[in-house]
Protein backbone atom coordinates (compact mmCIF):
# COMPACT_ATOMS: atom_id res chain seq x y z
CA UNK A 1 0.00 0.00 0.00
CA UNK A 2 0.10 0.64 -0.78
CA UNK A 3 8.38 22.98 9.61
CA UNK A 4 8.81 28.58 8.42
CA UNK A 5 11.60 30.30 10.05
CA UNK A 6 11.32 33.75 11.56
CA UNK A 7 13.97 35.97 10.30
CA UNK A 8 13.18 37.99 13.16
CA UNK A 9 16.19 38.77 15.40
CA UNK A 10 15.63 39.73 18.94
CA UNK A 11 16.65 43.36 19.86
CA UNK A 12 19.43 43.00 22.43
CA UNK A 13 18.48 43.55 26.45
CA UNK A 14 20.32 46.01 28.62
CA UNK A 15 23.66 44.78 30.43
CA UNK A 16 23.18 43.87 33.36
CA UNK A 17 24.96 46.42 35.93
CA UNK A 18 25.81 45.69 39.59
CA UNK A 19 23.81 48.53 40.69
CA UNK A 20 20.94 47.11 39.22
CA UNK A 21 21.81 43.48 40.06
CA UNK A 22 21.27 44.74 43.71
CA UNK A 23 18.10 46.43 43.09
CA UNK A 24 16.26 43.91 41.56
CA UNK A 25 17.46 41.48 44.26
CA UNK A 26 16.31 44.31 46.64
CA UNK A 27 12.99 44.23 45.13
CA UNK A 28 12.55 40.26 45.43
CA UNK A 29 13.68 40.23 49.10
CA UNK A 30 10.59 42.92 50.14
CA UNK A 31 7.84 40.55 48.07
CA UNK A 32 5.86 39.81 50.84
CA UNK A 33 5.30 36.21 51.13
CA UNK A 34 1.91 36.02 48.94
CA UNK A 35 4.03 37.84 46.21
CA UNK A 36 4.51 35.78 42.43
CA UNK A 37 7.08 33.69 43.74
CA UNK A 38 4.51 32.06 45.43
CA UNK A 39 2.35 31.81 42.96
CA UNK A 40 1.26 28.26 40.99
CA UNK A 41 3.15 28.09 38.15
CA UNK A 42 1.49 28.91 34.84
CA UNK A 43 -0.37 26.21 32.62
CA UNK A 44 1.86 24.18 29.78
CA UNK A 45 1.14 25.98 26.15
CA UNK A 46 -1.46 23.58 24.18
CA UNK A 47 0.36 20.89 21.87
CA UNK A 48 -0.32 21.18 18.44
CA UNK A 49 -1.75 17.91 16.59
CA UNK A 50 -0.06 16.92 14.08
CA UNK A 51 3.41 17.81 15.63
CA UNK A 52 5.02 19.55 12.87
CA UNK A 53 8.54 17.44 11.63
CA UNK A 54 9.55 18.68 7.75
CA UNK A 55 11.62 15.46 6.61
CA UNK A 56 10.42 12.56 4.20
CA UNK A 57 7.38 10.87 5.93
CA UNK A 58 6.20 13.82 7.91
CA UNK A 59 4.09 17.05 8.35
CA UNK A 60 5.21 21.20 7.42
CA UNK A 61 2.92 23.41 9.57
CA UNK A 62 2.74 26.64 7.31
CA UNK A 63 1.18 29.71 8.34
CA UNK A 64 -0.84 31.44 5.61
CA UNK A 65 -2.03 34.56 7.65
CA UNK A 66 -5.28 36.03 8.17
CA UNK A 67 -8.36 35.78 5.57
CA UNK A 68 -12.12 36.06 6.19
CA UNK A 69 -12.56 32.86 4.30
CA UNK A 70 -10.70 29.72 4.07
CA UNK A 71 -7.43 29.77 1.60
CA UNK A 72 -7.35 26.76 -1.22
CA UNK A 73 -3.76 25.49 -1.18
CA UNK A 74 -2.27 23.04 -3.48
CA UNK A 75 0.99 20.73 -3.27
CA UNK A 76 2.81 19.64 -6.49
CA UNK A 77 3.37 15.71 -6.45
CA UNK A 78 4.79 14.77 -9.40
CA UNK A 79 2.72 16.21 -12.23
CA UNK A 80 -0.54 16.58 -10.25
CA UNK A 81 -1.76 19.48 -7.74
CA UNK A 82 -3.16 17.90 -4.93
CA UNK A 83 -4.99 20.17 -2.31
CA UNK A 84 -3.67 20.54 1.09
CA UNK A 85 -5.15 20.34 4.42
CA UNK A 86 -6.23 24.11 5.90
CA UNK A 87 -7.20 24.63 9.51
CA UNK A 88 -8.14 27.78 11.49
CA UNK A 89 -10.11 31.02 11.40
CA UNK A 90 -10.39 34.41 10.08
CA UNK A 91 -7.34 35.47 12.49
CA UNK A 92 -5.17 32.55 11.04
CA UNK A 93 -4.95 30.10 8.91
CA UNK A 94 -2.89 26.92 8.72
CA UNK A 95 -2.33 24.32 5.68
CA UNK A 96 -1.04 21.13 7.04
CA UNK A 97 1.16 19.56 4.26
CA UNK A 98 2.05 15.74 4.20
CA UNK A 99 5.48 14.93 2.70
CA UNK A 100 5.82 12.14 1.06
CA UNK A 101 8.46 9.08 2.12
CA UNK A 102 10.09 9.76 -1.42
CA UNK A 103 10.51 13.40 -1.46
CA UNK A 104 13.88 14.82 -1.49
CA UNK A 105 15.36 17.05 0.99
CA UNK A 106 15.51 20.85 0.38
CA UNK A 107 13.79 23.95 -0.65
CA UNK A 108 9.60 22.87 -1.62
CA UNK A 109 6.70 25.19 -1.36
CA UNK A 110 2.72 24.92 -1.56
CA UNK A 111 0.26 27.43 -4.21
CA UNK A 112 -2.35 29.40 -2.16
CA UNK A 113 -5.40 30.84 -3.75
CA UNK A 114 -8.10 32.76 -1.70
CA UNK A 115 -10.85 31.00 -1.05
CA UNK A 116 -12.63 31.04 -4.75
CA UNK A 117 -9.17 32.43 -6.64
CA UNK A 118 -8.71 29.99 -9.11
CA UNK A 119 -10.38 32.34 -11.70
CA UNK A 120 -8.42 35.07 -10.44
CA UNK A 121 -5.21 36.27 -12.40
CA UNK A 122 -2.49 36.74 -10.21
CA UNK A 123 -4.46 36.13 -7.39
CA UNK A 124 -1.82 32.83 -5.96
CA UNK A 125 0.99 33.22 -3.74
CA UNK A 126 3.79 30.20 -2.89
CA UNK A 127 4.37 29.63 0.74
CA UNK A 128 8.03 27.97 1.04
CA UNK A 129 9.15 25.19 3.16
CA UNK A 130 12.49 23.08 3.45
CA UNK A 131 12.44 19.59 4.07
CA UNK A 132 15.35 18.29 5.96
CA UNK A 133 17.08 14.77 5.70
CA UNK A 134 15.85 12.00 7.36
CA UNK A 135 17.48 8.51 7.65
CA UNK A 136 15.06 5.38 8.70
CA UNK A 137 15.69 2.19 9.80
CA UNK A 138 16.04 -1.26 7.62
CA UNK A 139 14.23 -4.14 9.00
CA UNK A 140 14.40 -8.01 7.85
CA UNK A 141 11.35 -10.12 7.59
CA UNK A 142 10.60 -13.66 6.72
CA UNK A 143 7.17 -14.21 4.74
CA UNK A 144 6.35 -16.93 2.32
CA UNK A 145 7.85 -17.05 -0.51
CA UNK A 146 4.55 -16.41 -2.45
CA UNK A 147 4.45 -13.17 -0.88
CA UNK A 148 7.26 -11.86 -2.20
CA UNK A 149 7.69 -13.28 -5.85
CA UNK A 150 4.25 -13.34 -6.99
CA UNK A 151 2.96 -15.20 -9.91
CA UNK A 152 1.11 -14.08 -12.95
CA UNK A 153 -2.23 -14.12 -11.17
CA UNK A 154 -0.98 -12.97 -8.17
CA UNK A 155 0.57 -9.98 -9.98
CA UNK A 156 -2.82 -9.49 -11.97
CA UNK A 157 -4.59 -9.00 -8.82
CA UNK A 158 -2.37 -6.87 -7.02
CA UNK A 159 -1.88 -4.51 -9.96
CA UNK A 160 -5.84 -4.35 -10.29
CA UNK A 161 -5.82 -3.47 -6.19
CA UNK A 162 -3.42 -0.95 -6.79
CA UNK A 163 -5.10 1.01 -9.17
CA UNK A 164 -8.25 0.48 -7.59
CA UNK A 165 -6.82 2.16 -4.04
CA UNK A 166 -5.43 4.86 -6.29
CA UNK A 167 -8.78 6.24 -7.11
CA UNK A 168 -9.84 6.18 -3.45
CA UNK A 169 -6.81 7.69 -1.94
CA UNK A 170 -7.88 10.56 -4.55
CA UNK A 171 -10.64 11.70 -1.84
CA UNK A 172 -11.05 14.78 -0.62
CA UNK A 173 -14.37 16.07 1.27
CA UNK A 174 -14.40 19.10 3.28
CA UNK A 175 -16.73 17.37 5.81
CA UNK A 176 -17.35 14.03 5.95
CA UNK A 177 -18.46 12.89 8.83
CA UNK A 178 -20.71 16.06 8.94
CA UNK A 179 -18.75 18.55 11.24
CA UNK A 180 -15.50 20.43 10.73
CA UNK A 181 -12.45 18.97 13.02
CA UNK A 182 -11.55 20.97 15.87
CA UNK A 183 -8.51 19.28 16.37
CA UNK A 184 -6.31 16.46 14.70
CA UNK A 185 -4.88 15.28 17.83
CA UNK A 186 -5.81 11.21 16.88
CA UNK A 187 -6.83 8.52 19.69
CA UNK A 188 -4.78 5.24 19.05
CA UNK A 189 -6.69 2.62 17.34
CA UNK A 190 -5.83 -0.07 19.61
CA UNK A 191 -4.31 -0.62 22.82
CA UNK A 192 -0.46 -2.75 22.71
CA UNK A 193 3.06 -2.90 21.41
CA UNK A 194 4.00 -0.77 18.36
CA UNK A 195 6.12 -3.82 17.12
CA UNK A 196 7.52 -1.68 13.62
CA UNK A 197 7.76 2.26 13.38
CA UNK A 198 6.75 4.21 10.23
CA UNK A 199 9.60 4.67 7.36
CA UNK A 200 11.35 1.26 8.14
CA UNK A 201 13.63 -0.09 4.79
CA UNK A 202 11.35 -3.63 4.44
CA UNK A 203 13.26 -6.23 3.79
CA UNK A 204 11.75 -9.39 2.53
CA UNK A 205 13.21 -12.65 2.75
CA UNK A 206 16.32 -11.21 1.86
CA UNK A 207 14.74 -8.64 -0.98
CA UNK A 208 13.80 -5.02 -0.34
CA UNK A 209 10.89 -3.77 -0.75
CA UNK A 210 9.24 -0.12 -0.11
CA UNK A 211 9.50 1.81 3.20
CA UNK A 212 7.29 0.77 5.96
CA UNK A 213 4.17 3.51 5.05
CA UNK A 214 2.41 2.89 9.05
CA UNK A 215 2.62 1.92 12.01
CA UNK A 216 2.58 -1.56 13.28
CA UNK A 217 0.81 -2.00 16.72
CA UNK A 218 0.97 -5.47 18.04
CA UNK A 219 -2.39 -7.17 19.50
CA UNK A 220 -4.35 -10.28 19.61
CA UNK A 221 -6.53 -11.50 16.53
CA UNK A 222 -10.37 -10.01 17.09
CA UNK A 223 -9.06 -7.23 19.49
CA UNK A 224 -11.33 -4.00 18.65
CA UNK A 225 -10.11 -1.49 16.75
CA UNK A 226 -11.74 2.19 17.14
CA UNK A 227 -12.31 5.36 15.17
CA UNK A 228 -8.75 7.83 15.96
CA UNK A 229 -11.18 10.96 14.39
CA UNK A 230 -14.59 11.39 13.09
CA UNK A 231 -14.94 9.73 9.31
CA UNK A 232 -17.40 8.24 6.70
CA UNK A 233 -16.04 5.07 5.35
CA UNK A 234 -14.87 5.25 1.86
CA UNK A 235 -12.99 1.55 0.99
CA UNK A 236 -13.23 -1.93 2.93
CA UNK A 237 -11.64 -4.84 1.13
CA UNK A 238 -9.63 -7.95 1.23
CA UNK A 239 -6.60 -7.25 -0.40
CA UNK A 240 -3.34 -9.63 -1.09
CA UNK A 241 -0.85 -7.72 0.18
CA UNK A 242 -2.97 -5.83 3.31
CA UNK A 243 -5.83 -8.55 4.05
CA UNK A 244 -8.92 -7.20 5.11
CA UNK A 245 -8.81 -3.69 4.88
CA UNK A 246 -10.70 -0.24 5.75
CA UNK A 247 -10.41 3.67 4.74
CA UNK A 248 -11.47 6.04 7.09
CA UNK A 249 -12.22 9.85 5.01
CA UNK A 250 -11.62 12.83 7.70
CA UNK A 251 -11.76 15.57 5.50
CA UNK A 252 -9.85 17.61 2.92
CA UNK A 253 -7.56 14.53 2.23
CA UNK A 254 -6.94 13.23 5.67
CA UNK A 255 -7.21 9.63 5.64
CA UNK A 256 -6.77 6.77 7.68
CA UNK A 257 -5.97 2.92 6.47
CA UNK A 258 -6.51 -0.53 8.81
CA UNK A 259 -4.99 -3.35 7.43
CA UNK A 260 -4.88 -6.57 8.25
CA UNK A 261 -7.71 -7.27 9.59
CA UNK A 262 -10.13 -10.29 10.88
CA UNK A 263 -13.04 -8.78 11.04
CA UNK A 264 -14.74 -5.78 9.04
CA UNK A 265 -17.63 -4.27 10.86
CA UNK A 266 -18.97 -1.57 8.49
CA UNK A 267 -19.72 -0.75 5.17
CA UNK A 268 -18.86 2.10 2.65
CA UNK A 269 -20.83 5.43 3.57
CA UNK A 270 -20.76 4.67 7.31
CA UNK A 271 -20.08 6.83 9.34
CA UNK A 272 -17.42 6.24 12.78
CA UNK A 273 -17.33 8.78 15.79
CA UNK A 274 -14.36 9.02 18.04
CA UNK A 275 -13.57 5.97 20.03
CA UNK A 276 -16.37 4.00 18.17
CA UNK A 277 -15.24 0.41 17.41
CA UNK A 278 -15.34 -0.49 13.41
CA UNK A 279 -13.14 -3.57 13.08
CA UNK A 280 -10.72 -6.36 14.75
CA UNK A 281 -7.24 -6.94 14.36
CA UNK A 282 -6.34 -9.80 12.75
CA UNK A 283 -3.15 -11.46 10.28
CA UNK A 284 -4.60 -11.28 6.76
CA UNK A 285 -2.59 -10.41 4.00
CA UNK A 286 1.10 -10.76 4.09
CA UNK A 287 1.75 -11.31 7.56
CA UNK A 288 4.21 -12.46 10.36
CA UNK A 289 1.53 -12.68 12.94
CA UNK A 290 -1.27 -10.55 14.21
CA UNK A 291 -1.32 -7.31 14.39
CA UNK A 292 -2.96 -3.79 13.41
CA UNK A 293 -1.30 -1.93 10.38
CA UNK A 294 -2.18 2.00 11.04
CA UNK A 295 -1.43 4.57 8.32
CA UNK A 296 -1.95 8.18 8.15
CA UNK A 297 -2.27 9.75 4.73
CA UNK A 298 -2.24 13.89 4.29
CA UNK A 299 -2.77 14.89 0.51
CA UNK A 300 -1.96 11.60 -1.00
CA UNK A 301 1.44 11.22 0.48
CA UNK A 302 1.54 8.57 3.93
CA UNK A 303 2.86 10.43 6.75
CA UNK A 304 4.23 8.93 10.23
CA UNK A 305 1.03 8.19 12.39
CA UNK A 306 3.00 8.80 15.71
CA UNK A 307 2.99 13.09 14.87
CA UNK A 308 -0.91 12.64 15.47
CA UNK A 309 -0.86 10.92 18.76
CA UNK A 310 0.57 11.38 22.28
CA UNK A 311 4.52 9.94 22.70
Amino acid sequence: MPQTTSLLTPRPLPALTRRSALIGAGGLLALPATGWLHAKPLPPAPAVWPHALPVPGGVARLSLGPAATRPVAHVRQGDVDVPVLVLGDAIEWTAVVGIPLAAEPGDAFITVQPAGGKQREGSARQVPYRIAPKQYKEQQLKVAPGKVDLSPEDQARYERERDHQAVVVAAFTEQPAGQALASLRMRVPVPGRRSSSFGLRRVFNGQSRNPHSGMDIAAGTGTPIVAPLPGRVIDVGDYFFSGGSVWLDHGQGLLTVYAHLSSMDVRVGDIVKTGEAFCKVGATGRVTGPHLHWGVMLNRAMVDPALFVPA
